[in-house]
């Protein structure tokens, strides 16, 4: 059987267990496991956060059941029993502080986890590879992933937002590492889209669910995870700056909403109404379908300009970088700007 008709199965077989599941965990935990307004919190009335769980069990299932259905290469399985193990502790840890609401668990005890998943992932040989020296790697590939996690777990601040980047992000990273040596990067990507496309929906039905820190935070770890897989200096040396850009989005986001605390004296972590996605909607009356246009429109260019760098030269790959870096900065300033200037 041909590999691209392993690659549809596994889109498929994680959809699937994704929409399925999603009825089960509303009649089994769903009564336990919810988020109530207050706060920042302006929806209505309680729901279930069972998008995380579902997102889990699709993406995976997806990828036990192909894998003893597929002949992995030795080295790319062990890279995905890493991917899976640390994945898995992460979604765990944001089950337990999605069980923990409206609390939650310490900031500290967070860090202290997700840092103990991405040193799972290094002694399974997935990290940054770029530098001749070891820890500069393994520095890098903390800040990497911690980074992504909780950024978007930042963008699960409105109804599909966090899902439609995750979703974008993985299609950015099936088509730079098609047909790739690593195969693990695509059918994790894959089954990753799979999931998020399958439990979208419900995110804006009458019976909604939410994600849950459970489902931003694997998501956001997954991909940061699975961007390390891709090969993306087969062109030019320059082209490891490409996964900057497929997370561009989520990582820009971040850098505002940190930014706009401290230009306010508050602190980074402590949760506000500074987000992006929130601004939009309060200052410039866009609603919600608009921002997540916004956001996917932004992301769908930013992956375009990520797979693009691949494949030019060295000397156009460091001209599109610097050009890009200064764009998004200038819009970036320009943002906060537009905020301050909206508060008063």
């Amino acid at each position: 059987m041909e590999l691209r008709v392993f690659y549809f199965i596994t889109l498929l077989c994680a959809a699937a267990i994704t929409a399925g599941a999603i009825p089960v965990l509303r009649r089994t935990i769903g009564k336990f496991l919810t988020d109530t307004p207050g706060g920042l919190k302006t929806h209505a009335k309680t729901v279930p956060m069972l998008g995380g769980c579902a997102i889990f069990l699709g993406t995976i299932t997806s990828l036990v059941l192909i894998r003893f259905t597929t002949d992995f290469p030795t080295g790319t399985l062990h890279s995905l029993r890493g991917i899976l193990g640390a994945g898995t502790l992460i979604f765990m840890l944001g089950l337990l502080d999605d069980l923990r609401k409206p609390k939650g668990l310490p900031i500290w005890l967070r860090l202290l986890v997700q840092a103990i998943a991405v040193s799972f992932l290094i002694y399974y040989g997935v990290y940054v590879q770029v530098f001749p020296f070891s820890c500069l790697n393994y520095g890098i590939t903390f800040l990497w992933l911690l980074a992504l996690t909780n950024a978007f777990n930042l963008l699960d601040i409105s109804d599909g937002l966090c899902v439609s980047q995750a979703i974008i992000c993985a299609i950015g990273l099936v088509f730079i590492s098609l047909p790739g040596e690593l195969w693990y990067v695509n059918f994790a990507a894959l089954a990753l889209m799979g999931a998020g496309l399958a439990f979208w929906p419900f995110n804006h039905a009458k019976q909604k669910i939410f994600l849950g820190h459970s489902g931003a935070t694997f998501l956001g770890f997954m991909i940061a995870a699975i961007s390390m897989g891709t090969q993306y200096t087969q062109q030019n040396p320059y082209g490891y700056a490409a996964p900057l850009f497929i997370v561009a989005v989520p990582l820009l986001d971040t850098a505002f909403v940190s930014l706009a605390r401290l230009l306010q004296g508050k602190s980074p972590l402590k949760g506000s109404d500074d987000h992006l996605a929130l601004q939009l909607k309060k200052h410039w009356h866009f609603s919600s379908a608009s921002v997540i246009g916004i956001f996917a429109l932004a992301s769908i260019g930013c992956n375009l300009l990520g797979n693009l760098m691949t494949q030019l030269t060295p000397q156009y790959t460091q001209a599109v970088f610097v050009l890009s870096l200064l764009g998004g900065g200038m819009c970036l300033l320009w943002l906060l700007q537009k905020l301050h200037t909206s508060a008063h």
